[in-house]
């Protein structure tokens, strides 16, 4: 198979891993940075086309599949819809990617199909702060900004007044944020499902260092593989097929009350997870789009 991979840095260890995998079975691949294309739209020959230094190429692929930055994704998703159109298989489908990156709507289609998920809130009034903080049972209570990633945006208010505090500055500075409750008793821990298909494939329990709330590796947390529970996994997969996503990082948390999804990511990262799991996850990848670009293109799953 001819295959693109849609990243802006060819020597990210996911975007090698992927080319490593993608060459081992016998596939051409080609990493494309995707602010270096250009499209042609037209009705009967939807091209792009690919301009790195000076000359142009125009590009043909069986299939792709996207790794496109959280800074990017407009332009990004514009480029993929655009091989969408010309019937070239994505892993993951424009629509699906940009589900899952708008925070806000991703989790009201979670809750519209029963996932759980910490209780939420939102508003943009500033006269409704009181009752945003009511709605997730008080402080201590988690402030994210809806743009936020890899945990950056993301403020824990441990008392009401602080809680109050950040809201207003966040209103202040014209930030879109939801307010969403704590879950204490996780400890500073989270557990990172790779869905791939109708599977978890691989899953990592995060810990939060000493004196921080947010586990994600880059803030230096930890990885340990884990032991995921029938429950666990269901919701996972489920999260997932919500966002229409075949290949995606699902967040979970464990709560006194069952496992919640904390977020569903459409570009998981390889390296915490490989490393901590000894998974070949982006083997797992490659081998999931050879059978899975045989239906063909365009599955628009999980509309919303």
């Amino acid at each position: 198979m001819r295959i693109g991979i849609l990243s802006r840095n060819a020597r990210l260890y996911s975007t090698t891993r992927l080319v490593e995998a993608a060459q081992k079975r016998g596939h051409n691949v080609k990493v494309v940075d995707v602010l270096k294309c250009y499209m042609n739209i037209t009705a009967n020959k939807p091209t792009v086309f690919y301009k790195p230094k000076d000359k142009k190429e125009k590009l043909e692929f069986d299939a792709v599949i996207p790794r496109i930055g959280a800074s990017v994704t407009t332009y990004g998703t514009a480029v993929l819809r655009q091989f969408e159109v010309g019937g070239v298989y994505s892993v993951n489908e424009s629509v699906a990617i940009s589900r899952s990156r708008d925070k806000l709507r991703a989790h009201q289609l979670l809750a519209r199909k029963g996932v759980g998920m910490p209780m939420t809130g939102y508003a943009h009034a500033a006269n409704a702060t009181e009752d945003l903080i009511e709605f997730v049972g008080g402080a201590p209570l988690i402030v994210k900004v809806l743009k936020s990633t890899h945990g950056s945006g993301v403020v824990l208010a441990e008392t009401n007044n602080a809680a109050e505090s950040v809201i207003n500055a966040f209103r202040g500075l014209d930030a879109d944020f939801l307010v969403q409750e704590f879950i204490k008793e996780a400890g500073g821990s989270d557990i990172r499902c790779f869905v791939i298909g109708d599977k978890v494939i691989a899953a990592m329990q995060r810990q939060a260092k000493e004196g921080e709330y947010r586990s994600n590796l880059h803030m230096g947390g930890t990885a340990a593989i884990v032991r995921l529970r029938p429950d666990e996994r269901a919701l996972a997969v489920r999260a997932a097929g919500v966002m229409g996503l075949d290949v995606a990082g699902v967040d979970i948390i464990r709560s006194a009350h069952g496992p919640l999804v904390l977020e569903v990511n459409s570009s998981p990262g390889l390296k915490g997870i490989e490393t901590s799991t000894g998974k070949d996850v982006a083997g797992a990848i490659i081998e999931y789009v050879e059978k899975d670009a045989l239906k063909g293109p365009n599955k628009m799953k999980g509309r919303g």
